[in-house]
């Protein structure tokens, strides 16, 4: 029934090897960008076919492994290149191969006269390609295949302006930052595939195998280790506490990248892998408590964070890490469903902030340009305005904005808001709770206060561009605007399928579809944590207040805003002055930049430094050139013994028969 999956990866990578290898020859770039779209689109197309036939199974069938071939085998380890098929990956396949198709035909517009067009392009490709195998791989070690192919294509497109210095260290960054949560992965799957063979005679690293089997799993110790393991390679690709810094700086690639990137695929990866191994981390009390309050650390700290940028893109960065943060918080208080809720609707809301920017800076570069001028075009400094210049983006925009903000209608807030109550009234971390749920309320009012920040200073009040640019500045192509009105439109009907039961009940019994799609994944997780954990029973009015006091909270953030960029647009300026310490520590993200080049990389690089000057050149090079030279020095020397000359040799010859008669005659 589901023989044709195979097709799904298949066609990123044969647009990925057509543009690759035919690109440069091919110049034409509408071929070019039909050939990555197409790509897309065919597994986009692909992956409903395969969503609709499972769908159309019972429940307990939803889960089927699809054996390509026999990858490799050695002794009792196994590895297939073999696709699993359930309701969790069939989701992720329709947010990557669908918005990665809309990001594909943005980028056509968008992209449009750059050098270097059809690397793009076959990057991008083989961007989409690793995810799919991420996602779809049906064990852990294919998995890790998806999962390192996604480190070098984001070190390839962040990088993909490589004349740029900062361009250049910004995807060395992200690549370096990645490996070491990428050796927590490594550790994990090793001591989970010897701990289940040593002690249970288990030898898997199968997904429904592993699943079949966690019965046997001891609740904490050593699956405490594998779990903080995996959650390191999470914190890695998904941008969280300490291993986050990476991602605000990958804005040095192109938007679709960014969009890309930080919406549908990498830095979903880590949310995906815990709720792939959902029966593994809910074994250990420990790791959920860390991924909890990691999660809702990250989404605060970053908030702060967004909220002094004024480069548009970094906005949206800081956003990212901080919507993530949400989501790991999710997965932290056992709320599996609601954080692969909130990691669609981001999804769809995230990428239409992106490309929205994107759209805003084209337009922005192109004004200046006309000018002559080199002001930065994604400092929001210089811009203002907009809404009348560029309508539709403004609108998608502002749809997108409000999603985010967790506003009632909009899909943000009906993924927020689950988790939010389920951070309050999980079962698991008792007292915590009250700290969990502040943590994520905060976070609610400054992304709603930094978001609106970001509309009122783009698109509200006087244009502050250059004088002259202004009349330059225009709608985006509708190649660029038609998957913004596509991506706003789902970011508001997107939340409807998540729709939490108390709200269902007052629209007459809607059910939560989402829930019950994806509760043969979280089947095993939730049954342990029913027998392990104590649930409280917490009232309808309790959790009809929280919903509305987050509501209010954000509410509160974006009057804030609106009266500090709308009002009163002196104020912040009143505020840094008054506070300036405080305002430099934020712009500055707290320093941790700085702080990790101190404790780490300036170490490390003054390390590496002694092993070359010190150790290499002197000792090493230092033997090696010294043996060259007592060998040289002695061969200097014994050279006048072989001077090719007949007389020499008589004369030595002589010399020594002399030399021999003497001895004996007067010895």
């Amino acid at each position: 029934m589901f023989d044709n999956v195979w097709l799904i990866p298949l066609f990123p990578l044969i647009g990925f090897l057509i543009n690759g290898l035919l690109g440069k020859k091919i110049k034409n770039e509408t071929v070019i960008g039909s050939i990555g779209a197409f790509a897309v689109l065919c597994s986009f197309i692909v992956s409903v076919m395969t969503f609709l036939k499972l769908i159309g199974l019972p429940a307990e069938e939803r889960v089927v492994n699809v054996k390509i071939f026999t990858w490799m085998t050695a002794g009792t380890f196994n590895a297939d290149i073999a696709f699993l098929i359930d309701p969790l990956s069939c989701l992720m396949l329709l947010v990557v191969t669908g918005i990665g198709f809309l990001i594909h035909v943005y980028s056509i517009g968008y992209m449009h006269g750059e050098e270097g067009f059809y690397r793009f392009f076959a990057y991008l490709n083989l961007f989409v390609f690793s995810m799919l195998l991420l996602v779809m791989g049906n064990n852990l070690l294919l998995m890790f295949v998806g999962w390192e192919g996604v480190g070098l294509c984001s070190y390839l497109l962040i990088g993909y302006y490589f004349h740029k210095k900062s361009a250049g260290d910004a995807g060395k960054k992200a690549f370096v930052m990645n490996r070491v949560g990428d050796f927590g992965f490594l550790l994990g799957t090793f001591t989970l595939f010897w701990f289940m063979g040593q002690t249970h005679n288990v030898w898997t690293i199968q997904f429904t195998e592993m699943a079949a089997n966690a019965h046997l799993l001891p609740t904490g110790g050593i699956v405490t280790v594998i779990t903080l393991c995996f959650f390191l390679g999470a914190t890695g690709k998904s941008a969280q506490i300490p291993l986050y810094t990476w991602l605000p700086d990958a804005m040095e690639g192109p938007t679709p990248v960014s969009a890309l990137i930080h919406a549908a695929t990498m830095v979903t990866a880590g949310v995906y892998m815990i709720g792939r191994m959902s029966y593994l981390f809910i074994r250990s009390p420990e790791t959920m408590m860390v991924v909890a309050v990691v999660g809702g650390c990250t989404a605060l700290f970053a908030a702060t964070i967004g909220t002094a940028q004024n480069d548009i893109k970094r906005v949206l960065a800081y956003s990212t890490v901080s919507q993530l943060g949400y989501m790991f918080l999710a997965m932290g208080v056992g709320a599996f469903t609601a954080g692969v809720f909130h990691l669609m609707t981001h999804a769809f809301f995230k990428a239409c902030l992106f490309l929205g920017s994107g759209a805003v800076i084209h337009s922005m570069h192109g004004a200046l340009h006309h000018i002559h001028s080199h002001d930065d075009a994604q400092d929001m400094r210089n811009m203002g305005g907009l809404k009348k210049h560029m309508p539709l983006t403004f609108m998608t925009f502002l749809i997108a904005t409000i999603a985010i903000a967790g506003i009632p209608g909009f899909a943000g807030f009906f993924s927020k808001d689950e988790i939010l109550w389920y951070a309050f009234a999980n079962p698991l971390h008792g007292d915590l709770n009250k700290l969990l749920w502040g943590l994520g309320a905060c976070a609610a009012l400054l992304t709603a206060f930094y978001m609106f920040r970001l509309v009122f200073m783009t698109f509200f009040g006087k244009c502050r561009i250059k004088e002259g640019a202004e009349k330059h500045l225009h709608e985006s192509p509708m190649v660029i605007v038609i998957p913004l009105i596509v991506l706003a439109l789902l970011s508001i009907v997107g939340g409807y399928i998540g729709m939490p039961k108390l709200i269902g009940d007052v629209l007459g019994g809607m059910p939560n579809y989402l829930e019950h799609y994806l509760e043969p994944v979280f089947a095993n997780a939730n049954e342990y944590m029913k027998a392990h954990a104590h649930a409280e029973h917490h009232s309808h009015a309790l959790e009809w207040g929280l919903m509305g006091i987050s509501v209010v909270i954000a509410l509160i953030g974006i009057s804030i805003a609106a009266v500090l960029y709308l009002v009163n647009p002196e104020l912040p300026k009143k505020f840094t002055s008054a506070f300036p310490a405080l305002h430099r520590a934020v712009y500055n993200k707290w320093y941790i930049d700085e702080l990790y080049d101190f404790m780490i990389v300036n170490p490390c690089k003054s390390l590496g430094n002694f092993l070359w000057k010190g150790f290499d050149v002197l000792v090493v090079d230092g033997l090696v050139n010294g043996v060259a030279h007592v060998v040289m020095a002695f061969g200097g020397v014994t050279r006048y013994l072989q001077t090719g000359q007949i007389y020499n040799y008589a004369w030595t010859m002589a010399f020594g028969v002399v030399v021999i008669v003497g001895y004996y005659l007067f010895k």
